[in-house]
């Protein structure tokens, strides 16, 4: 079984910036994909960012640019680093782990980005 657990998140201006973060216990393996994806009200869950434990990225094409993903996998880690917010990121953020080919997910933290 594996829990992730979400940190982070709130309440930005246009503009503004936000981290979330995200770390993850159980029986963990070391080759492993993490990252989040995002839910708005009335839309489906979407790809944010991904990030593999060997260190390839992948960004969607609306936040590349703004959005940066870090990981450390000693430590089951994960966080994403939000800049130059818009109002469209806002969402409830999922932090996800793929782990033994099984997909995990964490309870989610809320983004607004509003003036």
């Amino acid at each position: 079984q594996v829990q992730l657990v979400e940190s982070g998140g709130g309440l930005a201006q246009p503009g503004g910036s936000l981290t979330v973060s995200c770390t993850a216990f159980g029986v963990l393996n070391s080759n492993n994909v993490m990252g989040w994806y995002r839910q708005a009200p009335g839309k489906q869950r979407e790809l944010v960012a991904t990030i593999a434990s060997a260190g390839g990225t992948n960004y969607a094409n609306s936040v590349k640019g703004r959005f940066t993903i870090s990981g450390d996998n000693a430590k089951n880690t994960v966080a994403l680093q939000m800049n130059s917010l818009k109002p469209e990121d806002t969402a409830v953020y999922f932090c996800y782990r793929n782990n033994y080919g099984t997909a995990y997910w964490g309870q989610g933290t809320r983004v607004t980005v509003s003036a």
